[in-house]
Order: C-alpha cells, then sequence, then structure tokens
C-alpha cells in the first residue's frame, strides 16, 4: 500500500496540530498516512522548501500559523504548487474577532504550556537553522548530530525533523573541489552520520528541482556525469572515514530515516 503524506506546518510546536491531525485519522485506515511535524516555521524560506517537498509528495499541508502573512504564503506557494491545504486556525481566528470585537493578538504557541522541553526544542530549531548547510563550522563542537552528504540527500529536512525532537543537528554538504571543514577532525566521531542516495533518484530530485527553479535541464547540477562523480567523492570521503556510519535516504520518509539514525546513535552512545 502507497503511503500517503500529511505536513503539518505550525509557528510553534505544532502540539495542538498534531492532536487534530490524530483524532481524524482514527477515522481512516491510518498506517496509510505518514504525517510529519514542522515545527517553529517562522521564515519565509523554510516556508517554501516545505511546500517544494510537500508538491514532490503530493502531500496534504495542514497549518496553524497564527500571522496572517505566513498563512497567506502558505496558501499562496500551495496553489501555485498545486497543494492542496487545511488552515485550522484562520478561519477560527477571524470569527471569534468578529464574536469579540476584538483582534487577535497573534502570539505563536498561545496553547503550549512554557517548560525546559519547550526551550530545549527551541533552542534545537533554531541552533539547526543556523547550522544548516555547512554555516559556522565553529558550532560543529557543540551540535549533538552532525549530518554529512552531497546535494539532495535530505540533510536539511533530517536536520529540521531532527531538531523539532531536541536535538542540535548541524549539517555539512559534500562538495567537489572542496576540503571537509578542519572543525570535522576535532568532534567525536559518534556524533558523526554520512547520507548517501541511489545515483538514479538523486538525478530525478535534482532534475526535478532544475525543472522547480525554472534552470535548463543540462545544467551541471542535474547531469547524471557529474552526479556520478559526486557520488565518487562521496564514497572516498565515507571510505576514509570508516567510523562513520552511512544511511541510506533512498526512497525514505524522513521520519524512517530519523528512526534508524537514532537507533544507530543509541548502540554507538553505549
Amino acid at each position: 500500500m502507497t503511503k500517503r503524506s500529511v505536513f503539518i506546518v505550525s509557528d510553534a510546536t505544532g502540539n495542538t496540530a498534531e492532536r487534530v491531525v490524530a483524532a481524524a485519522l482514527k477515522q481512516f485506515d491510518a498506517s496509510s498516512v505518514v504525517a510529519e511535524t514542522f515545527s517553529h516555521v517562522r521564515r519565509e524560506q523554510l516556508i517554501r522548501d516545505i511546500i517544494e517537498r510537500a508538491a514532490g509528495q503530493e502531500a496534504l499541508v495542514v497549518h496553524t500559523m497564527v500571522d496572517a502573512a505566513q498563512r497567506a504564503t502558505i496558501q499562496q506557494l500551495c496553489a501555485e504548487a498545486g497543494v492542496k491545504e487545511v488552515d485550522l486556525i484562520g478561519r477560527l481566528v477571524a470569527e471569534l474577532a468578529v464574536l469579540t470585537s476584538h483582534e487577535a493578538r497573534m502570539e505563536p504557541g498561545g496553547l503550549h504550556e512554557v517548560d525546559d522541553e519547550y526551550y530545549r526544542r527551541i533552542e534545537a530549531v533554531e541552533f539547526a537553522v543556523r547550522n544548516d548547510d555547512g554555516q559556522h563550522p565553529r558550532n560543529l563542537r557543540k551540535a549533538d548530530i552532525v549530518l554529512v552528504g552531497i546535494s539532495r540527500t535530505s540533510k536539511t529536512p533530517l536536520s529540521t525533523y531532527l531538531a523539532q525532537r531536541g536535538y542540535k543537528v548541524a549539517n555539512v554538504p559534500l562538495v567537489l573541489g572542496i576540503e571537509l571543514p578542519a572543525e570535522l577532525k576535532k568532534i567525536d566521531s559518534v556524533r558523526i552520520f554520512g547520507l548517501a542516495i541511489d545515483p538514479d533518484a538523486l538525478f530525478r530530485i535534482r532534475q526535478a528541482r532544475l525543472q522547480t527553479l525554472g534552470m535548463p535541464a543540462d545544467t551541471a547540477y542535474g547531469m547524471r556525469d557529474h552526479i556520478d562523480k559526486e557520488m565518487e567523492y562521496a564514497r572516498q570521503v565515507f571510505d576514509a572515514h570508516p567510523d562513520w556510519p552511512v544511511i541510506d535516504v533512498t526512497d525514505k520518509a524522513i521520519e524512517e530515516t530519523a528512526a534508524e539514525l537514532l537507533a544507530l546513535r543509541k548502540q554507538r552512545l553505549r
């Protein structure tokens, strides 16, 4: 049975939306649906990345964005990408504003009980955003998990997913002709994980990405010979670091990859 995806997008923790979606799924065969939560989504670029993924997976987007401008952005991007979306809060807030004759305070996460876990997750998400795609290598020593892989091996979405569970995650891209940051050699290898993908799958993903960006299909980024060179470079890096577990992300949902990674991490930390 083909699994279908529901993307839950929230400017806070997403807990409220998760409960609503879970309650609705009880009316169906929930085993055929995979729900993925994106919490603390407040940057337009992150919204764009999520909708792009949703389009690729033909996912349903369920969102609880308090900010009207962000709701409008999601609705517009979904309409442009042909993605179905459900706004769980916009209509309710509007009707309550009429009922009470007051404007909403527009405070994300107003239903969430503030506690240590909440702040830990916020800090982890902020860390993942700051340290995405090799930014600020000096922070690698602060990461709980470091992901290493070539472009389009799910580094960013996996970082975001793990961060939502409280892990500080940094990711480092493997780029032809560019050496790995020296800081990577200074941290405990138990925290480092490589990401690999089937070349045919990567070719399809990159071609789709180029089409989305309106770029020529023969751009080097999406050419098979260039991909093969990148794959060979990645193999050389991983062979040179046999203590890094390498996870194949081909055709896996983010939560599947995360579960495999966390299981490996647990074993390595024993």
